[in-house]
């Protein structure tokens, strides 16, 4: 079955954290989480964001961005505002590795410059009011497309009506 990485660097706000590993729960998407983060994972928010999901996690933490691309082999892919490339034109291959930054910078600019064939972006309006989406939506939205183009394997893709 194919792998989809989805990759936290830095993650500051709990119930984001926990609203993408409730959606690494029902796609089947392993996460990653690359420290510092801005909470303990034992945060009340964190946990009550990711209701009772959390023993479905396949979840690894790493001390830093070194730590990650030393354990990691990519394919690579950076979800930022400063992406050239709309996420839904690039093609994703099975290990695909979806990296987000914290919600209050994003990603490193040195990963950015060094990676701009790989860098990717949700199209907003051109408005400074409206910076970015929602780290969670962001992740969500991304991940999705991913599982699109492969077919969403092994997820169901119908659901059913109960009797009343």
């Amino acid at each position: 079955m194919p792998q989809l990485n989805i990759v936290l660097v830095e993650p500051e706000i709990p119930q984001n954290t926990g609203n993408i590993s409730r959606t690494c729960a029902a796609t089947g998407s392993r996460l990653h989480i690359v420290k510092p983060m801005g909470f303990t994972i034992d945060d009340k928010k964190l946990k009550r964001a990711g209701l009772d999901y959390w023993h479905l996690l396949d979840i690894t933490y790493y001390e830093n961005l070194t730590e990650f691309f030393e354990n990691n082999i990519g394919p690579f892919f950076y979800f930022t505002t400063k992406g050239t490339h709309i996420y839904s034109d690039v093609e994703y291959p099975n290990g695909a590795y979806l990296l987000f930054g914290k919600e209050t910078a994003g990603l490193p600019e040195w990963l950015l410059h060094e990676n701009p064939e790989r860098c990717v972006r949700l199209p907003m309006l051109d408005d400074d009011a409206a910076r970015s989406l929602n780290l969670s939506n962001t992740v969500a939205v991304g991940a999705y497309e991913v599982l699109r183009q492969w077919g969403f394997p092994a997820l169901r893709t119908e659901g059913h009506l109960t009797q009343y």
